[in-house]
């Protein structure tokens, strides 16, 4: 063995996971939804709370390395239960900020944007609408035939829609939050319920005015033969997931669950457009200040 830079090594140069402080190689989660799982087919109805991380090198104004995200999970819930937990979920969260937070917005829509309460009371007054993913493609599709113009022009089944796109659905076409279900299960994660025609997932985003995606959840894959097709597809090891397969293995029931970004909420119902306004401590590729 030899130390590099502080770094046990092997004799081949790589890192001895071995003398690690756990043991073997650990990383910074980017959800505890897979966790949650388990708590809420042990409790019926969990949440958590905290902060989360990703290695994406994006740049735009609704991304951040580090953010807070709630993400329930809820026992005996099938995709239309969970979108209907989410759309109560902001409409309440919006009645609060309506309720508790008025001053706050009243300066907001003086100094900053205007349209902030109507939007916030626009949420509260009205259901969310419903579409699926393939009902939104047409629909982008027929806007381009009319003139329409999108950076992204290429818009076809199979696509993973941008925020552009999700922000026309929800600003121009239904002119509130939508619902958006049954995306592709080419582009959505392992642990989503493939659905009868073996092409889609019952996976849903809520998608608002100003923001594009707001929350992004689903019904949980319950079925272990299906699940470990879905872990070979995507070319991950079962044995990392074997505390996660024992809730298939050992008696489960159906459940979903999602998340949603806290900041990405703030900028929705301030009208803040920059995400990095609404975080004490911005982080993002290249910095980690503070």
């Amino acid at each position: 063995m030899r130390n590099v830079g502080g770094i046990p090594r092997t004799a081949e140069g790589k890192v001895d996971y071995s003398e690690d402080f756990f043991g073997q190689p650990v990383n910074m989660t980017v959800s505890g939804q897979l966790q949650a799982e388990i708590y809420a087919c042990a409790m019926t109805s969990v949440y958590t709370f905290g902060p989360t991380f990703r290695a994406e090198n994006s740049h735009t104004s609704r991304h951040l390395a580090e953010f807070w995200m709630i993400e329930p999970e809820i026992a005996f819930a099938d995709l239309y239960d969970t979108m209907q937990c989410a759309e109560d979920y902001v409409r309440y969260c919006c009645m609060c900020v309506l309720e508790e937070c008025m001053d706050d917005m009243l300066f907001l829509q003086k100094m900053y944007d205007p349209k902030c309460i109507e939007r916030v009371k626009g949420v509260v007054a009205e259901p969310f609408e419903r579409c699926s993913y393939t009902k939104a493609i047409e629909i982008l599709q027929e806007a381009i035939k009319n003139g329409k113009k999108f950076e992204n022009m290429d818009v076809v089944w199979g696509m993973d829609m941008g925020s552009e796109h999700e922000r026309y659905l929800s600003e121009v076409v239904f002119k509130k939050p939508v619902c958006c279900y049954d995306y592709p299960k080419d582009i959505k994660a392992f642990y989503m319920r493939v659905n009868e025609d073996n092409k889609t997932v019952a996976s849903m985003d809520v998608l608002v005015p100003g923001v594009g995606e707001l929350i992004g959840g689903s019904q949980r894959e319950e079925r272990l033969d299906v699940l470990l097709q879905r872990l070979a597809d995507f070319d991950l090891e079962p044995k990392q997931y074997d505390w996660y397969l024992d809730l298939r293995r050992y008696g489960t029931c159906v459940h979903s669950g999602f998340g949603l970004g806290f900041e990405r909420l703030i900028c929705f119902t301030t009208g803040i457009e920059n995400i990095r306004d609404v975080i004490p401590f911005p982080r993002w590729p290249g910095v980690a200040r503070g």
